[in-house]
């Protein structure tokens, strides 16, 4: 049975799903308003499409064509970015203009059949990391009110983690698509400079700036950021870069992190630990990780808002600041106004002064495939965003600032709760062109940590599934139950997603299953056979939907003694998935007593580490 419309989780994937059983993109926009009413924040959205306009694109869509990738599927804009027929305000009044056209980004998703709801708040003219500068009001994060939303992207994240659009485009100049994804516990992607074109984008840094992607999980975000990604000629900025397909992760990837001597809390000890723990985890998945002094990646970050970068700030805005300085926020305007103090030699000196910090970091950045960072330090309240608007704001930019000063791509993901239940996050950072690359390896450390998606209910890899236990391919694909080195996290998961396949759910076998260790083999794989008198036990699996046409490729890499045959599952469904030649069986173990590949690998753990 189809779960109600108001049960659905806004993915790609659900909406993809829902969409090919006869749901119409009309009812989903409804749905959108209702869920936008629901949270009752008059301040995420500074512009929302009315439900007559909203309902009538969606008719303009037609029949359900999955030939467009995000056909139907409904999405926020940061009012710094130009949607046709909407106004963009930059949250500044007084510059407010309507917009005749899309921007390119904007115009690349409609043709992919996505649909624009609304413009979303932020720091004013993107200047902040906090969410609270905009006279629009602050929106309210969506996982505690207490704490700043984040910014200045903060409308987009707010919007996405609750659950109300499946993406928004955010900007991210210093960190406002990264810093407000951690505070929201949402996936922030910060595409390669220049991936992304910045046409009809209201400029903080132009030489900086990329568009940014909301999702509630790293597979959606990259899908958006895949379609997203086109060189534009009319964008003196845009560059064309490397294929953007998600690769395999990889089984050993090199990924440094700061040392214990240059990581900065600012007196969150949570925070620290809950970093080490992630540290930890990938380290666990075949990482190897290296720890290196950060003293040259932050003195980089300086230079954003000390250097002379902040007069580009002030170029962007100059008419404003000197006819109409009154109508500026007084703390943005209070930023931007240094860079009057500044000369063209200030800014000379500060390029060669930036060369100089890149060649410094170079050698760490060519030794690693990317770096692990906290995204953010510590967390921060209104409060105390009141009783002091800059220093809080300066240190939540403290592992954001560098990236787009040094050429780098980088993606935020939710870890899961810290011990204290608020959201952990890490960024992966990387050169540029190698967007898929950590997109892959976030995706990896999602399925493995399974975070709360903001404040939707869901969590990783379940969101993917329809229905608790219940798979739900598309017409193209066949379900596939894995139960040892295939499953999210393990050595040979890869084989999977570099096809195309797609997590659908945990579920277990009938009860007439047994597991075995198998001997040998690098890495290590179990054996599921069904017993003879169909006594046996129930197994832990998980449930993969694998594109049909990727499926003769797949099994052409499967070695003896394993086969795919029927499984039958706990309620009955019987699915594609591997089993075990009876031969091979004799020299195993039976470790059908731990339930699963994972019970018995986490059990040979703790005996390794006693022994």
């Amino acid at each position: 049975m189809t779960r109600p419309l108001s049960e659905l989780p806004f993915t790609l994937t659900a909406l993809r799903e829902a969409y090919a059983k006869g749901v119409t993109p009309a009812e989903v926009m409804v749905e959108v308003l209702a869920r936008l009413a629901a949270v009752d924040d008059p301040a995420i959205f500074l512009h929302l499409a009315s439900a007559e306009s909203l309902t009538a694109e969606a008719a303009a869509l037609g029949a359900f064509d999955p030939g467009r990738p995000l056909w139907g599927v409904p999405f926020a804009v940061k009012d710094n970015i130009d949607v046709a027929g909407m106004p963009t305000t930059a949250a500044c009044p007084a510059y407010a203009y309507d917009s005749t056209r899309d921007a390119h980004v904007v115009s690349l998703l409609r043709a992919a059949g996505a649909i624009p709801v609304g413009k979303t708040n932020l720091d004013q003219f993107a200047t902040g990391l906090v969410g609270v500068r905009s006279p629009y009001g602050v929106p309210r994060n969506a996982l505690d009110p207490v704490i700043v939303p984040g910014g200045s992207s903060s409308g987009s994240a707010v919007v996405v983690a609750h659950g109300i659009v499946p993406f928004a485009l955010g900007t991210d100049t210093a960190g406002s698509g990264r810093v407000p994804a951690a505070l929201n516990g949402i996936v922030g992607l910060k595409p390669s400079l220049g991936a992304l074109s910045a046409r009809g984008v209201v400029p903080a840094c132009r030489t900086l700036d990329t568009i940014s992607i909301f999702a509630l999980t790293v597979a959606d975000a990259h899908d958006v950021f895949r379609v997203a990604a086109s060189y534009d000629v009319d964008d003196a900025y845009s560059r064309a870069l490397p294929d953007h397909t998600m690769p395999a992760p990889s089984h050993a990837p090199r990924i440094t992190a700061p040392d214990a001597g240059s990581l900065m809390f600012f007196g969150d000890d949570v925070q620290a630990a809950d970093f080490e723990a992630t540290l930890a985890t990938l380290a666990a998945s075949g990482a190897q990780i290296d720890r290196v002094d950060f003293t040259p990646f932050y003195d980089v970050a300086r230079m954003l808002y000390d250097g002379a970068w902040i007069a580009e700030r002030y170029a962007a805005i100059e008419d404003m600041m000197i006819a109409r300085p009154d109508a500026v926020h007084p703390v943005t305007r209070a930023i931007i106004a240094k860079a009057e103090g500044q000369s063209a030699v200030d800014a000379f000196n500060g390029i060669y002064r930036l060369a100089e910090l890149r060649r410094a970091c170079a050698p760490v950045l060519d030794a690693a495939d990317m770096l692990c960072l906290p995204t953010i330090p510590r967390f921060y309240t209104c409060a105390e965003l009141e009783a002091d608007p800059v220093t809080p704001n300066s240190n939540l930019g403290t592992y954001t600032n560098f990236v787009n000063l040094l050429d780098l791509c980088a993606l935020a993901v939710p870890t899961g709760p810290r011990a204290d239940g608020r959201p952990g996050s890490v960024t992966l950072v990387a050169q540029a062109g190698r967007d898929a690359v950590i997109a892959a390896e976030a995706r990896r450390l999602m399925e493995v940590r399974q975070p709360p998606l903001g404040a939707t209910g869901l969590t990783s890899p379940a969101a993917f599934a329809t229905a608790p236990g219940q798979a739900a391919p598309l017409e193209d694909e066949m379900v596939i139950a894995v139960c040892g080195a295939h499953m999210s996290g393990l050595p040979l998961n890869g084989e999977l997603t570099s096809r195309g396949a797609r997590f659908l759910g945990a579920a277990r076998t009938a009860p007439r299953y047994a597991l075995f260790a198998l001997t040998g083999g690098a890495p290590r794989r179990p054996g599921l056979s069904r017993c003879k008198d169909s006594q046996g036990t129930a197994i832990a699996l998980e449930l993969w939907a694998m594109p049909k046409h990727a499926m003769g490729a797949f099994m052409e890499g499967i070695p003896a003694p394993l086969s795919v045959g029927t499984i039958e599952i706990e309620d009955g469904l019987q699915v594609k998935g591997f089993l075990c030649e009876a031969a091979a069986l004799a020299d195993a173990e039976d470790i059908s007593t731990f339930g699963g590949w994972r019970g018995f690998l986490e059990s040979d753990a703790r005996t390794e580490a006693v022994a």
